[in-house]
């Protein structure tokens, strides 16, 4: 059995201030017996306002959210799975950055967000992520985390059952999927897409979620969840912001998969045939 810690943000515009949540809830982890904590999408700044945002962003090894992470990991001795952080890439474009960082303070692995949040809402809500950052294009399982095998996927991913059968074809343990969700596709979609997720690959889902009314004026779903292969729900921090804990036991993950062997029963789907 191990034990998970989630924290649920409402992520401001200074990545000062967002630095220092993070470190408080890396400490609230390490305190409640976690092994590993895990964060939302944009953890060290969430502004719609691209101009304002473009003057905080940095390099990798100059973003100060990320060093303090790092040090409050090796400090506290936790894993921590940063759900993303905007990063500034050699190219001169932006990433919507993953990283997990083990109980030394390094930087095991990274994963930049494939699928790109490009809507147009029926409440006038509207969203182009491409015209600020890049894909990415790597499908990434880390190795030897506290979970096991951990997939990396970020919150628009979600609804890319490919992106997700793949990591379990990769005998991933768990899928983490941080999100910064909008309130409208949240209530219609967050909790039985996570579900069927865990359900499809037989594994285990862990969402640590943006909440709440944000200084750059949006407001996000919350919900950090956590699910098992079964599709039951282990967690739910609904709308209350802090650090959640939940228990995995990845025997579940046999257990779920010897009554229903459904990835032993994948086939090549053919070619569609049209009559």
């Amino acid at each position: 059995m191990t034990r998970i810690a989630l924290f649920q943000s409402t992520t401001g515009i200074e990545p000062a201030a967002n630095g220092r949540a993070l470190v408080d809830a890396v400490e609230q982890a390490a305190r409640g017996g976690a092994e590993m904590l895990f964060t939302p999408e944009m953890s060290g700044v969430l502004d719609r306002n691209s101009e304002r945002a473009a003057k905080v962003i940095r390099p990798r090894d100059e973003d100060r959210v990320l060093a303090a992470c790092r040090d409050a990991a090796a400090r506290h001795g936790l894993w921590l799975h940063i759900g993303s952080l905007a990063i500034l890439t050699e190219s001169g474009k932006i990433a919507n950055r993953s990283f997990v960082i083990d109980r030394e303070g390094q930087v095991r692995a990274t994963y930049d967000k494939i699928h790109l949040f490009d809507v147009d809402l029926p409440t006038g809500e509207s969203w182009r992520e491409s015209n600020v950052y890049t894909p990415g294009s790597d499908v990434v399982v880390v190795n030897g985390t506290p979970v096991g095998k951990l997939g990396l996927t970020i919150c628009y991913d979600l609804r890319f059952p490919g992106l997700f059968a793949r990591l379990a074809e990769s005998d991933a343990d768990v899928i983490a999927v941080p999100a910064a969700f909008t309130v409208p596709t949240g209530k219609a979609h967050w909790h039985v897409l996570l579900r069927a997720r865990a359900i499809e690959a037989g594994l285990f889902v862990v969402a640590a979620a943006q909440a709440g009314h944000h200084e750059d004026g949006r407001t996000t779903f919350g919900h950090s969840l956590v699910v098992d292969p079964w599709g039951e729900v282990l967690l739910d921090m609904e709308e209350e912001k802090g650090v959640g804990f939940a228990e995995i036991d990845l025997s579940r993950i046999s257990d779920v998969r010897t009554r229903i062997p459904a990835l032993n029963h994948r086939r090549p789907i053919p070619a569609v045939v049209t009559l």
